[in-house]
């Protein structure tokens, strides 16, 4: 049996791809011409040339594949011009899944996020349950990835592909390679490079946890439905003191408040617009800092048999790659 996996080169991806390998799947990964292969070195792996928004290399990718994972994403907070992420996140994830279709196959698994997801006014963590709607979408990732997931489940209800969703928090771990939004924090933090802290929290999961979860998503997930892939909720300043541990530094002690942070947002990015670099925090970073991203995995934990492991490992293991990577000065 084949399985077409997009997003292989990537930080979840590559670690679905060393999952499914693992359970002995043979595995095909759809991967960009431009894209960093590191993430794919040293795995038996078979690489088709493709894009998400060429619709004819799908239907070549994925014919004679039994499954797809389809893992690929643009993440990014910030983006010079927006459209790229909804080419991407949207109008790719609807050619794939119709590709899927067309080809018949038997399951489909899609990587969403816990940002197309509502959050509780009380503060209380967020479950699959929790009613979101496009305009509670802060900023064009989670925008174009509440779309995205919109139209998996539309296809899914309408029985044109048999899709399960997941929805993994922020995940954390080796073979961050970029890094990821959540990966860079890690390394400020590590390389004592964050003078300063917010008061907001995350939902942190190790990076080899949501490939588990992408797994058993797989054999026991219901078609149509969503699951996710949590871990442990922290406050920032919680997740500091445990990277800073780890990598020896102090942790910082100066708290800001969300206020001071918006017109040096602003300026960053007006920056970032004149010389096309990604600024290191974003006004959409900032305002999603406001609340609490706290979540609760007991549904994937009831019905997949899904059990993260203890925090702790996930940022020990970042930090480690970081380091061994030379990342980590």
């Amino acid at each position: 049996m084949k399985i077409l996996l997009t997003g292989g080169t990537g930080f979840v991806g590559s670690a679905v791809l060393r999952r499914l390998l693992l359970a002995g799947y043979q595995v095909r990964a759809l991967v960009r011409q431009s894209s960093n292969r590191r993430n794919l070195e040293g795995l038996d792996v078979d690489i088709v040339i493709g894009d998400l928004c060429d619709s004819a290399s799908l239907a070549s990718a994925i014919r004679g594949c039994t499954a797809l994972f389809h893992v690929a994403a643009d993440y990014r907070l910030w983006a010079s011009d927006a459209a790229e992420l909804y080419r991407s996140n949207v109008e790719g994830t609807r050619n794939i899944m119709l590709a899927a279709g067309r080809e018949g196959v038997d399951r489909v698994v899609y990587t969403s996020s816990v940002a197309t997801l509502g959050l509780n006014k009380d503060g209380s963590p967020a479950n699959e349950d929790t009613a979101s709607v496009l305009d509670d979408m802060i900023g064009h990732y989670k925008r174009s990835k509440y779309l995205a997931e919109s139209e998996v489940r539309r296809l899914a209800l309408e029985e044109v592909v048999p899709a399960v969703i997941v929805n993994p928090s922020a995940p954390v771990g080796p073979r961050d390679v970029k890094p990821t939004p959540t990966g860079r924090m890690i390394l400020d933090v590590a390389s004592g490079n964050m003078p300063a802290y917010v008061d907001t929290g995350l939902n942190i999961v190790h990076v080899d946890d949501v490939a588990e979860g992408h797994l058993l998503a797989y054999l026991h997930g219901q078609i149509g439905d969503r699951y996710i892939l949590g871990g442990t909720n922290l406050t920032l300043k919680e997740i500091f003191s445990q990277v800073c541990r780890i990598s020896g530094n102090r942790p910082p002690r100066i708290r800001l408040p969300h206020n001071l942070l918006l017109p040096i947002g602003y300026a960053v990015e007006a920056w970032g617009h004149l010389t096309g670099q990604e600024p290191r925090f974003t006004i959409d970073g900032i305002r999603l800092a406001r609340k609490k991203m706290f979540f609760v995995a007991d549904k994937a934990i009831r019905e997949l048999n899904y059990r993260p492991r203890p925090v702790t490992m996930a940022f020990q293991d970042a930090v480690q790659w970081f380091r061994e990577n030379d990342y980590l000065k």
